[in-house]
C-alpha cells in the first residue's frame, strides 16, 4: 500500500472500530449490571414477601420450588412459564438458617452449604423475629434468558448497541475518507511541483489552502521556488558580467600582443602599463570568485584576533584619507573611548571596511562627506561607514549585496572593480560570525552597518 491517502483512511477507520467497540462493550456491560441490578432491587420485597409467606404456611423450605414452577406469576413474569423458571433459578439461591441451599445455585448447588461471609451478602428471611432464611442474588447478565421480559429488553439494548457501533464506524471511515484526501491534497500537489521544478520550471507555486502544518510547508515550498529562481536569475545574471568583465581585458590585452606579434605595434612602456594592469583586473576578479566561493562553502581561511574598533577605523580612515583628498570628500570619524574588543580576522576586516569605503568613495560627489563610526550595542559592537552621496532607491536597496549588482549613481566610470565587492563584504562579515546591514535614503546618502560580537 503506496498511498498515504489508503493509510491515513484505514487508520481512521481502525481507530473509528476500537472506539465504537470499547464504547459498545461499556456501554452494554453497565446497562446490564445497572439493569439486573434495578430489576432485582425492585422485585426483591416481592420474592420477600413470597418465601416468608411460604415458610409461614409450611414451616419449612421443603418444596420451596413449587411458588416458582410453571403457572405461578408471583415473580418476573414473562412470556413464556417455562423460560421463566429457568431465568429465575439462575437469578437467585435459598439458604435455610443455617446456611444450606435449598433451591437454586446451580444443578449441583442444592444441599451445599454456604460460608458466614456468603451469606453476609444476602437478605435475611425472617418469620416472627426469628432467622429461617436467606435469600442471595446472583444478577449476572448473561442469565437473562430470552423470552423473559427482561431478557428481550437486554437483547434490543445490545441491538442498538451495535447497530450505532457499526454507524459509528461508518461514519468515522466517511470521515476518515475525507480528511485524508483532503491532508493529502497539498502533498500531492507539492509532488506534483516539484516535479515541475525537476523540468526546470523554477519559482512554480502551489496554493495554500490551509494555516496548518501543511499550509505552512506549502508557503515554505513557494518561498524555496522562489528563490531557486531568483539563484538561478542571478547567478545567469552574474555569468553574463563576468563575462564581460572578463571579456573586457583580455580583448585588450590579446589586441596588444596580436598586433605585436604581427608587427603592427612597436612595443612601448605605456603599452605594457595597459596591458599589465587589465592582467590585474584580471587576477583581482579572479580573487573576487575565489574568495566568495570560499566562504559560502565555509572553508574561508580566517586568522582570529583580538582587536579594538578603534583600531579598525582609524586604519580604514588612514587608508583611505588620501584618496577621499583626491575626490574632495572629507572622512570624519566617530570612536569613543572605551569599546569592548572584538574577535575578527584583522586583514579581511580591513578588507570589508575597504570595500565599502571604495563604495562611499565612488558614490560620493565632490565636496561631500564620509563619516567612520564605532559605537557599543546591548549585544555586540557596530561599525558603520555612512556618506551623504546620492542614495540608494528602495527596489535597488533589496538587492544590495547581489552579487555583480551596481546602481547608477556612480560619479565616474568604472574603475576596475569587479562589481562583487559588498557581495564579498557581506560573505566575510557572516564568516566571522557578524553581520552587515545598509540603510539608504534618495538624496541623503547611505550607511552600512557591521555588528560583531564581543568577546565573552
Amino acid at each position: 500500500m503506496r498511498s498515504l491517502a489508503a493509510k491515513l483512511t484505514i487508520a481512521f477507520l481502525l481507530v473509528g472500530l476500537i472506539g465504537a467497540g470499547v464504547v459498545a462493550l461499556l456501554v452494554r456491560q453497565r446497562t446490564q449490571n445497572e439493569f439486573g441490578r434495578l430489576i432485582l432491587n425492585q422485585n426483591q420485597q416481592v420474592l420477600i414477601n413470597n418465601l416468608t409467606g411460604y415458610y409461614q404456611q409450611f414451616g419449612t423450605w421443603e418444596g420451596v420450588e413449587r411458588i416458582f414452577k410453571p403457572g405461578q406469576d408471583t415473580f418476573f413474569p414473562g412470556r413464556d412459564p417455562s423460560v421463566r423458571w429457568e431465568a429465575r433459578r439462575a437469578l437467585f439461591s435459598i439458604a435455610d438458617a443455617q446456611g444450606a441451599i435449598v433451591f437454586g445455585g446451580g444443578p449441583d448447588a442444592l444441599g451445599r452449604v454456604l460460608p458466614r461471609n456468603d451469606l453476609r451478602n444476602g437478605v435475611a428471611i425472617e418469620v416472627d423475629g426469628e432467622n429461617v432464611g436467606w435469600l442471595l442474588f446472583t444478577p449476572q447478565i448473561d442469565r437473562w434468558m430470552p423470552g423473559t421480559l427482561e431478557g428481550d429488553f437486554l437483547l434490543n439494548i445490545n441491538q442498538a448497541i451495535l447497530i450505532s457501533a457499526a454507524m459509528a464506524t461508518a461514519i468515522a471511515l466517511v470521515i476518515g475518507g475525507v480528511l485524508a484526501y483532503t491532508m493529502t491534497r497539498s502533498l500531492r500537489e507539492l509532488t506534483a511541483a516539484t516535479h515541475e521544478i525537476a523540468d526546470g520550471k523554477l519559482g512554480y507555486q502551489v496554493q495554500v489552502r490551509s494555516n496548518d502544518e501543511f499550509g505552512t510547508l506549502t508557503r515554505s515550498f513557494n518561498q524555496m521556488s522562489s528563490e531557486l529562481a531568483r539563484s538561478n536569475e542571478l547567478r545567469k545574471r552574474m555569468t553574463a558580467d563576468i563575462a564581460h568583465d572578463l571579456r573586457t581585458p583580455m580583448s585588450v590585452i590579446m589586441g596588444y600582443t596580436e598586433a605585436l606579434s604581427d608587427g603592427k605595434l612597436t612595443a612601448s612602456p605605456e603599452m605594457y602599463n595597459v596591458m599589465h594592469t587589465e592582467a590585474l583586473h584580471l587576477s583581482h576578479l579572479i580573487d573576487d570568485l575565489k574568495t566568495i566561493a570560499l566562504a559560502e562553502a565555509g572553508e574561508l581561511p580566517l586568522t582570529m584576533q583580538n582587536v579594538s574598533p578603534q583600531v579598525l577605523v582609524k586604519r580604514t580612515a588612514d587608508s583611505y584619507r588620501v584618496q577621499a583628498d583626491n575626490g574632495d570628500i572629507t572622512i570624519i570619524t566617530h570612536i569613543p573611548n572605551q569599546l569592548p574588543d572584538i574577535a575578527v580576522d584583522v586583514e579581511r576586516m580591513m578588507q570589508v571596511l575597504g570595500n565599502l569605503m571604495t563604495n562611499a568613495i565612488r558614490y560620493t560627489p565632490d565636496g561631500g562627506e564620509i563619516t567612520l563610526s564605532a559605537d557599543a550595542d546591548p549585544s555586540g559592537v557596530e561599525i558603520q561607514v555612512a556618506d551623504n552621496g546620492a542614495g540608494i532607491p528602495p527596489e535597488e536597496l533589496l538587492f544590495i549585496f547581489e552579487r555583480s549588482f551596481g546602481g547608477d549613481q556612480a560619479k565616474g566610470q568604472s574603475d576596475g572593480e569587479t562589481g562583487l565587492g559588498l557581495s564579498i563584504a557581506k560573505s566575510l562579515v557572516e564568516a566571522q560570525g557578524g553581520k552587515l546591514s545598509v540603510t539608504s535614503e534618495v538624496g541623503r546618502g547611505t550607511t552600512f552597518t557591521i555588528w560583531m560580537p564581543v568577546i565573552t
